[in-house]
């Protein structure tokens, strides 16, 4: 279709009275003809060379608390350019056009000299022997005296020291945008010394920040579409029969309102499927380009995710029997501190279960079963106490096909007769990791779309309808679902790669971008940008999409702390305005809470006041408590795998690790005694409690190994405690870890009761992960959201753990195969089925414990401050009685 030709003349219209008439002596300048266009006609889809300037290397990622589990694949970006300005100078965007009226850059313009912004339609810029040229518009811009206002300050904190350019009244902003921009600086000769594109965030936000109505509305006669896309030049609607169609049945151009595209199409459209024709320039390219995206609110997708569905999720037809009442029969909350949670994998529930059908194992209809093993082991953890599971990655992400005849598998009958210490069993896995039916889902492509492959058929409604089903069936055994939503990337990018979708809609939007226009990929890859309005306003929307049309009561949030705290407080204020009369859900019974690490471009505030742990306190969001996992267990997940904790022996079982001498591990244990004791009242910043040295400090004031304070809540709800997740090893592979080689099987088992048991009885909302409660073992694979349902398997049988079922995968674990092999090897290790039955029943012991009184589950922190006391303890080292 020619759309960008039929439009040229529109815009170029716009391009000409941008100003109005120049006065004789104006500092504006339009060219008298217009290069050709650079198009780029029925592009092929995965050319990632095409993406060559789109980003920075990955860098390893810092986090204390979390390693990589997602992936993508981009290109390396050159860090330095020539002195004198070129071509190249314009892939990077170092300037930010933060208002309407200011363009803030950090470029020196000497004495005499001038800067000027260009603007081309056809993204035909080019910097040439000093010249910028290919412009249809150019204006003269003015140093602000004044500097960046401080509101602007607030908003991108990182160009607080930039110098600030008046951009003049007359300047049609929402036309330019449109354009290929840029900046440049010219010295006393006219020549062009520096010259860079234009971040547009900032005025974007000011001139389209829009709440209206998004994506597909349905009404009695006709469907409705709407994006937003206020850079795209045209965009138009690919309409499909079904999902394989070769050929669309119509293809609609939708008008443009303030930067909000929209058409009202037929009734006929629903069950259909649609794909936006978007050409829009992307900075990534530096070209006018024609991508073809799903719809960023999309609510369903064809079977290979390369199709939107119009899907109506009012509609009757989608809801299960009893679906309007089941408000109404969910499991009460009194409290937030009455919540604990237990973590699970969709697949991992059911993919080893035999006594699922084999249609539904590894799916969301294993959870509407009355009598599989692991429904029963569910029924058994929600009646001793547990309220919450906690389901990891649901929506649609990359790395799994939802097509499963095009999985590939591995027999386990074979890897069953390996020896447990064997290379051979990963070397298969991984063999065929990328093309099985495994991921743990950390890598986003739509928020708003339950995952394909977890349904019994990919195609049409399916999967709303059995995604309804299994949260309805987890409410009516006692347990309420909590959604794992990753906001802070995505895990594709620019015009072609077949799982973006954000990036080709508004390109360089909702992507952070570093100073020099390059996507931030600290989370993992392609940050996500929540302070831009609109990016914000999906994160809101999503999460009431899923609280209103599926009935989810909790969120966790995937690295919170990439998040902004004002994003996070609308969100929960936003979601807990539902009401059951209006919405079909109580939405003050939503719990939200996430993972508040600090680190990356967003440390110390540095693109605004974050939800980190500390940021957070007060508002009602959980967040993660890491020190009473390191305390307990010993160092830290990125620390020597064998460096000990509370739990497993320090000073008192040595395992031969040099902690320093006996005097830094009295210290270490004195300093892990101190965190845990806060960690069990609640990790609360005010509450006082006597340290190891006998003083009476605050919470606040006990200190981290780096320095940090270690509590950080105002509220015991405001605390996640938990010793075990699904990053990293499980508990049972820890406590084997750094335990000494020769104490017994019991021991370790009951060393793990011990750690499961501090947390259940702590303040606090307790946190388990899946299979913690039977011992559960991945091989003492790190980091196995990759690594197959074989390194993975839960037994709710209780006849196996999975330790001992090989090497754990080479890629994360390869450095420590020599300590992992000797214990793989030795048989002793292994527990047997009365170890792990015993392990069950003393979990679902402990919480009934802690279910048996509201003292284990005070509300406040005064409540706390006045019921719980701590007393220094005396413990024998082998030479003396000493306190700690």
């Amino acid at each position: 279709m020619m759309v960008l030709t039929s439009l040229s003349s529109s815009l170029l219209s716009s391009l000409s009275s941008l100003t109005g008439p120049p006065p004789s002596n104006s500092n504006v300048y339009f060219s008298s003809s217009l290069p050709s266009p650079r198009r780029r006609l029925n592009p092929e889809p995965n050319h990632h060379h095409r993406n060559r300037h789109l980003s920075l290397p990955l860098l390893s990622r810092t986090s204390p608390t979390r390693s990589i589990h997602c992936s993508s694949s981009f290109s390396s970006m050159p860090l330095e350019v020539s002195t004198s300005p070129s071509q190249d100078s314009l892939l990077y965007s170092r300037a930010f056009w933060v208002t309407q009226s200011i363009i803030a850059w950090n470029a020196d313009v000497v004495r005499d000299g001038s800067c000027y912004l260009y603007a081309s339609q056809t993204a035909a810029l080019s910097v040439t022997d000093g010249e910028v040229e290919g412009h249809d518009f150019k204006i003269k811009l003015e140093e602000d005296s004044g500097g960046i206002p401080q509101n602007v300050i607030a908003k991108f904190p990182h160009v607080r020291d930039y110098k600030a350019f008046k951009v003049p009244s007359t300047v049609d902003a929402k036309s330019l945008v449109k354009c290929q921009l840029a900046v440049a600086t010219f010295g006393s000769d006219g020549k062009c010394s520096y010259a860079t594109g234009l971040q547009l965030s900032g005025v974007l936000d000011e001139l389209f920040a829009y709440d209206g109505p998004l994506g597909a509305h349905y009404s009695e006669d006709a469907v409705s579409l709407y994006l937003w896309a206020p850079t795209a030049q045209a965009v138009c609607a690919c309409v499909y029969k079904n999902a394989n169609s070769r050929d669309p049945v119509e293809v609609v151009q939708l008008k443009e309102v303030n930067g909000v595209w929209s058409v009202e199409g037929s009734k006929d459209w629903e069950g259909c499927y649609y794909v936006y024709e978007v050409s829009v320039y992307h900075p990534s390219t530096l070209h006018v380009e024609k991508c073809y995206a799903n719809d960023p609110y999309a609510r369903g997708l064809s079977p290979d995710s390369q199709r939107t569905l119009f899907v109506n999720l009012d509609s009757d037809t989608l809801k299960p029997e009893g679906w309007e009442k089941l408000a109404d029969e969910k499991p009460i909350i009194l409290s937030f501190s009455d919540i604990s949670i237990y973590e699970l994998h969709v697949r991992d529930f059911s993919a080893n279960d035999h006594t699922v059908h084999p249609d539904f194992q590894g799916g969301y209809l294993a959870f509407t079963l009355e009598d599989s093993a692991g429904v029963l082991h569910l029924k058994k953890l929600s009646n001793a106490g547990i309220t919450h599971v906690h389901l990891l990655p649901t929506f649609q992400f990359a790395g799994v096909d939802d097509v499963k005849e095009n999985w590939k598998c591995v027999d386990s009958t074979v890897l069953e007769k390996l020896p447990p210490d064997s290379t051979e069993q990963q070397a298969q896995i991984t063999l065929i990791q990328d093309d099985d039916g495994y991921n743990w889902g950390y890598n986003p492509v739509l928020w708003g779309v339950p995952k394909g492959s977890y349904a019994s058929n990919p195609s049409g409604s399916c999967r709303t309808i059995e995604f309804r089903k299994m949260v309805q069936a987890l409410n009516h055994i006692g347990l309420r679902v909590v959604l794992d939503v990753v906001y802070n990337h995505l895990h594709g990018n620019g015009p072609f790669d077949e799982n973006s979708v954000l990036d080709k809609i508004v390109p360089g939007y909702y992507l952070r971008r570093n100073t020099d226009g390059f996507i931030e990929h600290s989370t993992c890859v392609n940050n996500t940008a929540s302070e831009h309005y609109m990016v914000e306003r999906m994160i809101i929307d999503d999460m009431l999409n899923w609280a209103g049309n599926y009935k989810v009561d909790g969120f966790r949030f995937d690295l919170m702390g990439h998040i902004m705290k004002s994003t996070m407080v609308k969100a929960k204020d936003a979601v807990n305005r539902l009401t059951k009369e209006r919405d079909g859900i109580d939405g003050s019974s939503v719990y939200i809470y996430g993972e508040g690490w600090d680190f990356g471009e967003v440390a110390n505030n540095g693109r605004g006041i974050n939800a980190s742990q500390f940021n957070v306190g007060g508002t009602g969001i959980g967040s993660f408590n890491d020190r009473i996992r390191d305390a307990m267990l010993g160092g830290s997940p990125f620390g020597h795998p064998l460096q000990q904790g509370f739990v497993t022996g320090l000073m008192l079982q040595p395992n031969g690790h040099d902690h320093g001498g006996k005097d830094v591990e009295e210290l270490m244990l004195s300093a892990a005694k101190d965190h845990i004791q806060v960690g069990m009242a609640g990790n609360l910043r005010d509450y006082v409690l006597t340290n190891s040295d006998g003083k009476e400090v605050k919470g606040m004031e006990v200190l981290t190994y780096g320095g940090a304070p270690v509590a950080y809540a105002l509220h015991p709800a405001e605390t996640i405690n938990y010793v075990s997740a699904h990053d990293n090893e499980t508990l049972f592979d820890v406590v084997s870890m750094k335990t000494p080689m020769e104490i017994s099987v019991d021991e370790r088992c009951r060393l793990n009761h011990l750690a499961s048991s501090v947390i259940a009885l702590s303040q606090g909302i307790p946190f388990f992960h899946s299979g913690d409660e039977m011992l559960r073992s991945k091989s003492l694979d790190r980091d196995s959201y990759n690594s197959g349902d074989w390194f993975n398997r839960l037994d709710f049988t209780y006849n196996s753990n999975n330790w001992g079922v090989g090497l754990p995968p080479k890629q994360k674990n390869e450095k420590h195969w020599p300590l992992i092999r000797p214990r793989l090897a030795d048989p002793s290790f292994k527990p047997q089925k009365n170890h792990i039955l015993a392990a069950i029943n003393n979990f679902l012991d402990v919480l009934q414990i802690r279910y048996s009184s509201p003292l284990f589950r005070l509300t406040t922190a005064n409540a706390i401050q006045v019921r719980i006391f701590s007393y220094n303890l005396l413990i024998w080292d082998g030479f003396e009685i000493k306190h700690v």
